[in-house]
């Protein structure tokens, strides 16, 4: 197995599992004529992010393993998404960016050092463990979160909304 199928592939799928949960939240907020700020702004609890800003730390966490881990440049992104179409635009960027990706750009990837700069401490890993121990879980937290926040709300979401359908 190479690192590209436990990397790239899984966030990949990842992000259109979540773009398929927000569709669940937009038409679920257009049927019950909800707002849809009113989800994009909600969170669990005061002092946890919004909905939105779950989105974007899935897209960051995304896109910046895939440019650590395959020595490419990060695209930025501005973190300005104030709808769903413009959350749907940003998921759909970070998963182009993500299939460039060939698998033998990651040769190697996986005993590189990778330091992140996280509240000013410096955090060094192996690439390895820098997916294991920081990417993954990350991803599938927010991800996780942004379910969370939609199904709190009311939203009809089961458990293959968040795993997806077989592809």
């Amino acid at each position: 197995m190479q690192l590209y199928d436990v990397s790239i592939a899984p966030l990949i799928r990842n992000l259109q599992n979540l773009k398929h949960i927000l569709q669940q939240g937009e038409a679920y907020a257009a049927q019950k004529k909800v707002a849809p700020e009113v989800l994009l702004t909600s969170r669990l609890f005061v002092d946890m992010y919004s909905l939105t800003k779950q989105v974007q730390l899935v897209s960051d966490m995304s896109k910046g393993a895939g440019a650590r881990l395959a020595g490419l440049e990060m695209p930025a992104y501005a973190d300005d998404e104030t709808s769903f179409d413009m959350l749907y635009a940003r998921i759909d960027k970070t998963i182009d960016f993500l299939a460039q990706i060939a698998p033998h750009q990651l040769e190697g990837a996986a005993t590189k050092e990778v330091t992140l700069t996280i509240r000013k401490v410096d955090l060094t890993f192996s690439g390895l463990d820098y997916l294991e121990k920081w990417v993954m879980p990350n991803a599938y937290f927010h991800t996780t979160t942004a379910y969370n926040i939609l199904r709190h709300l009311g939203v009809p979401l089961g458990k293959t909304d968040y795993l997806g359908q077989k592809r």
